[in-house]
């Protein structure tokens, strides 16, 4: 008991290291604040319906009406029945926001370099280095969560793995579930898919090892387990991959039926996104040294440069006064890369670059190859539009890779796999694998390329033009003096932190010198790392996310004031829609409003490019299709006010004709003069039919709920209603006086069907099918997976008692 507990300690107090570190990276969470991040803004504003819904019924809606004219809730946060394996994720971030991702970046990168047997000293380090790198960071500031969470079960996944290749069998199994299943319920897909991507390099690496030894059975034996751990981990977030299967089909991410754009051009023919979209965020060739010294490029799209800067001379020049001009420089555009914005650079750390090229001499195996070609597959792809080849042949023949847009994101890979491998050049440096001859030559030839690169870019800095892909502009609205300024201290940040990186190489390399000269004990030299690595990153980190990123709580849960036009608006109390051409927030009318507009990657498709051919452009007789009651503009005061729509058409109304046409073209491009009061449109089952409207006719909304609508119908004919509301075939059912009853999509998005003469009750109900398929699957295996953990610690328990007889 005794031992036990001496081996558990270490590891105890590690875990509560990091909790403290988290919490004192970001200190304003102990005083209540929150961290502001807009992307979470924007997403509090589309979810707010569905989440007021559930506080006010105690139900769940799968559908909100509040944003893109409707849409299902499966990527905003839905609530799943039987979702176990999110309770157990809400447990593991017990830490207040944004430090539980921080921890979760920490432990999960700890455990994996436990697993590959590194002592929990370095580890630590390790998991210390991960954690702060910048792009990780960076995307705790500006709200990227999901991403942030998938990207933190990453090293989660990976220790199951390595546990079942190294006949950990029961471990490795049941690790791998767990930590797949609480990456696939982060969320994000891409993320996953990533992964993935490094998974198969893994086994490929693995693969050749084990044909080399001889031990392809022991292979196989755990590819089989480990097929059978991802099985298990999909059936516990069944509910949310089926339904996003099912949703991905019809949002943006699908396969459009158009073959023109909005513009009249030929429309690109793919089952995903089109390839201008994804490689829209290609990471620059020439940015790849970015990783090494963080404002190679001028760091982030604006940076604040201080008075001691040459724009700052330059806005004094201009006669503007010195408050104005210190105002002025904190938005200065000094990033000269190729992507159109860039948060801050993803800095790994200069330490941690130069251990992994001291590691490339050091390290030996399958471990130094998977995690090297890791690296250089995911860095080659983030090249993107910038490597067209290779990104080319990835869209069109690897499976799903056209599904995600942003591909320098993939370097997330690179970001997991560099620091592992530096820790073991720092391992390999510590223990007696190698002779110290080989280690001083692997040290001087590390310090010759890392620091001689840092030394280099100093001596030829003017062999790069410092000229940005926007420079066009400023020099023409702001004058050549402005821009010459800004390439000055983009040159200066060139210069500093090249000499920083520099600096921090030198002094690890002379840290490993001392060791290796018996001048500096191992423990000592920990230190030193340690040191070095938290001042590296931290430094450059709180350039972008610091305590000035936290705000009082009530500002992030209540993000949104309304103005005048809200407030007008919100006195209606009949039900519509409002189309806000003013705001800049697109989630602002989210949050007050049914809106035609939103925030959100996978929006409907077809209600996509009903927006880029007739919302964008003000078609009215679209507006008014899609009960449009007011419009929220500005005169030329700025004076902002809700301009009221009298032409909107309702939320239901008779048609006299529906029309059947060929193709999607032929039905957005009708929507052009198509009058909606009078005649439908579809491409659907319905042939051309004419019916006699009575004046007399009304049908008129009586309950309206997200996922629940209900009308009176009155008609002395057999008529054809159009509902104002967005067709989704996957879930919304139609009723007549009780009895199901078939609706087809009309006018390209929305929902209509026959309705017979008389009274009639119609009823709209949001009932997707996948949800409760989903859920009896996610319950069933929860049930296996609980059965197979008491078994694997009965079996565990046995082996222990038996083993001392033996």
């Amino acid at each position: 008991m005794h031992l036990s507990v001496k081996k558990i300690l270490p590891h105890l107090l590690m875990v509560i290291g990091f909790v403290v570190i988290s919490l004192l990276y970001f200190s304003p969470v102990l005083s209540g604040k929150q961290i502001f991040q807009s992307d979470i803004k924007h997403y509090i504003g589309m979810a707010k319906q569905q989440n007021d819904f559930r506080e006010t019924t105690g139900e769940e809606t799968y559908w909100t009406n509040s944003a893109f004219g409707g849409m299902p809730t499966y990527q905003l946060g839905a609530h799943y029945p039987h979702n176990y394996i999110k309770k157990l994720d809400s447990v593991l971030r017990f830490l207040p926001r944004p430090a539980d991702y921080l921890f979760l970046y920490f432990i999960g990168f700890y455990i994996l370099l436990l697993c590959l047997k590194v002592d929990f000293k370095l580890a630590a380090l390790g998991a210390l280095a991960f954690g702060f790198s910048t792009y990780l960071i960076i995307i705790l500031g500006v709200g990227h969560n999901s991403k942030a969470h998938a990207i933190a079960y990453m090293p989660l996944v990976l220790s199951g793995i390595i546990l079942t290749f190294r006949q950990k069998y029961i471990a490795g199994f049941l690790l791998t579930a767990v930590a797949m299943a609480l990456e696939i319920g982060a969320n994000h897909f891409q993320m996953t898919y990533y992964l993935m991507l490094l998974v198969m390099v893994l086994g490929i690496a693995y693969l050749i090892d084990a044909f080399r030894k001889k031990l392809l059975p022991h292979y196989f034996k755990s590819v089989g387990l480990l097929v059978l751990a991802v099985v298990l981990s999909i059936g516990l977030n069944a509910t949310n991959i089926m339904a996003t299967q099912e949703y991905v089909k019809e949002s943006t991410r699908g396969q459009s039926e158009l073959t023109i754009n909005a513009d009249g051009t030929p429309k690109e023919v793919t089952t995903g996104l089109s390839k201008e979209y994804i490689t829209e965020y290609s990471y620059g060739v020439l940015e790849t040294f970015n990783l090494f010294i963080p404002r190679f490029l001028g760091g982030g799209s604006y940076e604040d440069v201080g008075k001691d800067s040459a724009i700052y001379k330059a806005y004094i020049a201009m006669g503007a006064t010195p408050v104005q001009a210190m105002q002025e420089v904190k938005q200065t555009p000094t990033y000269w890369g190729d992507q159109t914005i860039v948060e801050a650079p993803a800095y790994i750390g200069a330490v941690i670059i130069f251990l992994f090229v001291l590691a490339l001499f050091l390290v030996k195996g399958r471990l130094k190859w998977w995690l090297v070609g890791g690296t250089i597959l995911s860095l080659l792809l983030s090249y993107g539009k910038n490597l067209g080849f290779l990104t080319d042949f990835f869209i069109d023949f690897v499976p799903l890779y056209n599904k995600f847009r942003a591909v320098s994101s993939i370097q997330v890979i690179l970001e997991l796999c560099i620091p592992v491998l530096a820790i073991f050049g720092l391992y390999r440096m510590f223990n007696d694998f190698e002779s110290e001859e080989k280690k001083m030559k692997a040290l001087k030839f590390s310090t010759l390329i890392v620091g001689g690169l840092a030394l280099l870019f100093l001596l030829f800095k003017s062999s790069f033009d410092f000229v940005g892909v926007n420079d066009g502009f400023y020099r023409q609205n702001y004058g050549p003096n402005f821009i010459d300024a800004v390439k000055e201290d983009r040159k200066a940040f060139f210069t500093q932190d090249t000499l920083r990186s520099l600096i921090l190489v030198l002094l690890a390399a002379g840290a490993l010198f001392m060791l290796l000269k018996k001048k500096l004990s191992e423990k000592l030299v920990l230190v030193v790392f340690a040191a070095l690595i938290l001042f590296d990153l931290i430094g450059v980190n709180k350039r972008y996310v610091n305590n000035d990123n936290f705000i009082p709580s009530i500002q992030v849960n209540k993000p949104y004031q309304p103005n005048g036009a809200d407030l007008e608006i919100l006195k209606d109390t009949t039900h519509f829609r409002v189309f806000d051409v003013v705001s800049r927030e697109p989630g602002k009318a989210a949050y007050y409003h049914n809106s035609l507009s939103g925030y959100h990657a996978a929006k409907l498709g077809r209600y996509d490019e009903l927006f880029d051919f007739h919302i964008a452009r003000n078609n009215m007789n679209v507006l008014n299709m899609l009960n449009t009651k007011y419009i929220i503009a500005d005169d030329d005061q700025g004076n902002i006010f809700p301009y009221e729509n009298t032409d909107a058409n309702g939320n239901a109304w008779f048609v006299g004709k529906v029309e059947k046409l060929n193709s999607a073209n032929e039905e957005i491009k009708a929507l052009d003069s198509l009058d909606t009061k009078v005649k439908a449109i579809t491409t659907q089952s319905l042939s051309n039919e004419n019916y006699t409207i009575d004046s007399t006719a009304t049908i008129n909304i009586s309950v309206y709920k997200p996922n629940y609508l209900k009308y009176q119908s009155n008609n002395k004919n057999d008529g054809f209603a159009v509902f104002s509301e967005v067709y989704y075939g996957q879930g919304w059912k139609s009723f007549i006086d009780g009895q199901e009853a078939p609706h087809y999509r009309v006018n390209y998005i929305l929902r209509g069907m026959e309705v017979p003469k008389g009274q009639h009750t119609i009823e709209f109900k949001f009932e997707p099918e996948v949800i409760k398929t989903g859920s009896s699957i996610a319950l069933a295996s929860s049930v296996v997976f609980g059965l197979l953990i008491l078994a694997g610690l009965f079996f565990e328990f046995k082996k222990k008692k038996v083993s001392p007889k033996e």
